[in-house]
């Protein structure tokens, strides 16, 4: 035990080197060791006098005017453009606004409806979070298509010249595994369809490269590692290029070329500003606005860098502190297959996890028998990893 500890306090000082411990104080923090940032993010400390001043001056005191005045109208694309950086866009192709399952529908369905009637079939991952795979069945039924789930290992082999759209996850939300978005995307391409990539638990965690790697459309929720707060709106990317096709399914006087005109037939709005609908979550949106501020100066590589080191140091304290047979770990030990999560497989694994969480180290359970810890690398440091594999040690005993 004291080589970990000593192998953690080594650790602690790299991560001082490279700055990265100083981010824990932008974040409200207890003693706890948060280990759920893939489900909720911590607070942000400038969040609490931002959504103040948006409630009593913006809303109290300007009320309509603020509308204009403090920015409202233009948050979803302003926004937008703050994301774009962390999921490896520029700007003017990330609007935000509504839930990432309103999103999934808007991008599946325009996907669809670019890929023209000679294609009838719609892949999705097969091991998707169920909300994603409830609104692709949903898509395939409004337009006419079948539906196939199939594993992100299968769909090269599963594309053909009747695919349409692929919607797949870039990193699993049970096991942690990370999927090979460069590479997926360019078969999908290569068979002449359109893929749909949801970045709930990658964006601000890891580099996506969406325009690097040609992404058509994604879609994220902002609560988790982009720590925008509980039901923070979600975001949308249409890539440059296709955003004078996307045909949204939902639209709505937000995207109307004469918003303000009311005109009783649609026109849609030039850029991305066609994934919006209604009046946008101003309250929701500005927290969010506030929240990514912890993101000024940091590097989503140097992120990713501590994000493997952290989940290699968990995964080595768990090897020597847990007995062997007691848990197994889902999650790829090879860098390019991990996330930022480790998910272990152990018995009783509800019950596990809440007593961990009485002694302080939160993480999360799934069903039937999996215990998930997220490292979030802005304020997670490697005592609270140590402290997490020696707390489940003890807990398991």
């Amino acid at each position: 035990m004291s080589e970990l500890l000593e192998a953690a306090a080594e650790a602690g000082k790299l991560d001082a080197a490279d700055g990265l411990a100083a981010l824990r104080e932008r974040f409200v923090l207890d003693d706890v060791v948060y280990l759920d940032g893939n489900s909720l993010g911590a607070l942000p400390a400038g969040v609490p006098a931002r959504v103040e001043d948006v409630v009593r001056r913006q809303w109290g005191e300007l009320r309509i005017r603020s509308w204009e005045e403090s920015g409202w109208w233009t948050a979803p694309e302003r926004i937008g453009d703050r994301i774009a950086p962390l999921v490896g866009a520029a700007s003017g192709q990330i609007v935000v606004g509504d839930s990432t399952s309103v999103n999934v529908f808007k991008a599946l369905v325009a996907a669809v409806r670019m890929a023209g009637d000679g294609r009838d079939e719609i892949l999705v991952d097969a091991t998707t979070f169920p909300t994603d795979g409830y609104i692709a069945e949903s898509a395939a039924r409004m337009t006419g298509r079948s539906l196939r789930p199939v594993t992100p290992a299968e769909v090269p082999s599963a594309l053909g010249d009747r695919t349409a759209a692929v919607l797949l996850n870039h990193v699993d939300y049970r096991t942690g595994r990370l999927h090979d978005l460069p590479a997926l995307t360019a078969a999908v391409h290569a068979a002449g369809a359109y893929v749909v990539w949801d970045l709930c638990h990658s964006a601000g965690a890891l580099p996506v490269g969406l325009d690097e790697h040609g992404v058509d459309l994604a879609v994220g929720c902002t609560y988790k590692y982009l720590n925008g707060g509980p039901g923070s709106p979600a975001y949308l990317y249409v890539r440059r290029d296709l955003q004078d096709r996307f045909d949204s399914p939902l639209p709505g006087w937000n995207s109307h070329a004469e918003p303000f005109g009311m005109r009783p037939a649609y026109a849609p709005a030039s850029g991305a500003v066609r994934g919006r609908v209604g009046t946008p979550d101003i309250l929701s949106l500005l927290a969010l606005e506030a929240a990514l501020e912890v993101w000024d100066g940091v590097s989503v590589e140097a992120v990713r860098a501590k994000s493997l080191a952290l989940t290699d140091f968990f995964l080595r304290c768990v090897g020597e502190y847990v007995p062997d047979g007691l848990v197994e770990s889902v999650t790829p030990a090879a860098h390019a297959e991990r996330g930022s999560q480790v998910a272990l497989r152990c018995a009783d694994a509800g019950d596990v996890m809440k007593r961990l969480i009485e002694r302080g180290v939160v993480g999360d359970f799934r069903a039937p028998d999996v215990l998930r810890f997220g490292f979030t690398p802005l304020y997670v440091g490697f005592a609270d990893v140590e402290r997490a594999a020696r707390v489940l040690a003890e807990t398991l005993e």
